[in-house]
Formats: structure tokens, sequence, C-alpha cells
């Protein structure tokens, strides 16, 4: 089966605190074990960016899910696309939270989330959505597959 990855930035209609995002990571990884889809969640400041990767069918599945989530909006699809293999393979979801002062310490990235990640900035400059991701990924909560 062809395996894709899709990555997309939206906001949230309302600031999530920490119950909120737990509860959107566990609702999350239920889905996505369930569908064999694996990836990596960041938000900051109100925005999630946000790979999902495995069989076309099921990424759009999910796809579909969020973009019909009313704690969404302004959903920016930034890249769906083939790829030969997963990169995070690991994780039926991982998870970051990015700060202020994380942002700052990542000056090559620092400009496209200042105030929530600016979903035209990041998809005018392909492979970085992909590239912080990856980047984040290393620092991140992860959740095993199930």
């Amino acid at each position: 089966m062809a395996l894709i990855h899709l990555i997309y930035v939206s906001t949230a209609f309302r600031e999530p605190g920490t119950d909120d995002l737990d509860r959107i990571l566990e609702s999350a990884i239920r889905r996505n074990t369930a569908l064999n889809v694996t990836g990596m969640l960041l938000y900051a400041d109100g925005s999630f960016m946000q790979v999902l990767e495995g069989e076309a069918a099921a990424v759009d599945e999910v796809f579909a899910r969020v973009e019909n989530d009313a704690r969404h909006t302004g959903i920016f699809l930034i890249e769906r696309a083939p790829i030969d293999e997963r990169s995070f393979d690991t994780w039926s979801m991982g998870f970051k939270r990015l700060a202020a002062r994380e942002a700052a310490a990542h000056p090559a990235y620092a400009p496209f989330f200042e105030r929530g990640f600016d979903a035209a900035r990041i998809g005018a400059h392909p492979g970085l959505a992909f590239d912080m991701l990856i980047d984040f990924s290393r620092r991140q909560r992860a959740i095993p597959p199930g």
C-alpha cells in the first residue's frame, strides 16, 4: 500500500488549556492507532501544526475529521505527498507544546511562529514544515503506537 504524509496548520477556536490539549492528544492517539496513522503535533500560541502519515485513505479520514472539528478554524493544508517510509513510525502521535522561549532559541524557525504558526509563510517555503516537525520531534512527548 502507498504511504502519504499530510501536513496542515490550524488555529484553535479558543485557547486550549492543558486539560484540553491532553484530551485532544488522547483522542488523536486512540483514533490514529485504530487507523495505523502516525505523526507529530506541535502547538504554539493558539495554533497547531500536524503531520499525519499512513495509507492515503486512513490519513484522509483523519484529516476530514480535523476539518469538521469545531475546535479548529483556519485550516491550511501545507502538503499532501507520497512518502517512501514513515518518519514518525514509533509514535501514534508525538506532541510538543512550544513556548515563546523555544521559538527564540530557533532563529531559523522563530519568524514562522511568533504568534502561532503562520501557515501562509510556512507553506511558501517547501519542506520547512516537515523540517520543523522533525526537529521539534526530537524534544517531544512521544506516545508509542498501540
